[in-house]
């Protein structure tokens, strides 16, 4: 290995032990408390070594969410090779955001954090497109599945572009783990599995938008059945409450 490689090597670890300590310290420390110079005290580094990989705080926190999103977008990849009519393809992208929320409980809160605008604005240009990069394979999943369905003659578009279709999909997932992740917001609901309200009410939405097959969204058994199977078949996992 020569002498180039070994310093890329070098700062690629260097920089992934900053992002891993990062990481320990909100969820000990709690996400405003972080701060880069208790980064450093923790890495044993000069402030100044942190500020060589991060330009701020700001840029600091969208790398985690983009490392974060890669592993998102590689559970939602399996959804498009799962041979599946395109209406459990596209409902199966919520029930893998329920198993993300499983292995990844903090994701949603940090990018709910990250996307607000003061941190977002405040970033570079080059971090947030690079997030906005990680995110576009869930994105073109989604339409995929859309187009499936039309040209399947499981769904007619009305004249609306199948990305918009994905958007009212997107806000309803995206706005319920906002709630979730809010401390205090849904308690007065007092709803036992916000998740699985989601997948209601995402079915309710499916029928709305004319997904064909029509799904009976009070069959309970039907629609734990279905999760279950997305569960198992695509992800090979057990469902449970998240």
């Amino acid at each position: 290995m020569g002498t180039r490689e070994r310093r890329q090597r070098e700062l690629g670890n260097r920089e992934q032990l900053i992002l891993e300590t990062a990481r320990e310290l909100i969820r000990s420390e709690g996400l405003l408390n972080l701060q880069m110079a208790r980064i450093a005290e923790k890495c044993e580094y000069a402030v100044g070594t942190l500020y060589q990989h991060f330009a701020s705080k700001e840029d600091l926190l969208l790398e985690l969410t983009r490392q974060d999103v890669v592993e998102h977008a590689e559970l939602i990849e399996r959804l498009a090779r799962w041979r599946a009519p395109p209406r459990e393809r596209i409902f199966g992208i919520a029930v893998a955001d329920m198993l993300f929320v499983r292995r990844s409980p903090d994701h949603f809160r940090m990018s709910q954090y990250a996307f607000c605008e003061v941190v977002w604005t405040a970033a570079s240009a080059a971090r947030r497109q690079s997030v906005l990069d990680a995110e576009a394979p869930i994105a073109a999943i989604a339409v995929g599945i859309v187009n499936d369905a039309v040209a399947a003659g499981s769904l007619d578009l009305r004249g609306m572009p199948a990305e918009q279709v994905c958007l009212g999909l997107w806000a309803l997932v995206v706005g319920m783990h906002n709630l979730v992740h809010t401390e205090g917001v849904m308690h007065p609901f007092a709803v036992p599995d916000p998740y699985r309200l989601m997948c209601r009410h995402l079915q309710s939405l499916l029928n709305g938008q004319g997904w064909q097959p029509y799904f009976d969204v009070s069959d309970d058994a039907a629609l734990d059945a279905l999760i279950q199977r997305i569960f198992t078949e695509v992800f090979d996992e057990q469902c449970c409450e998240v």
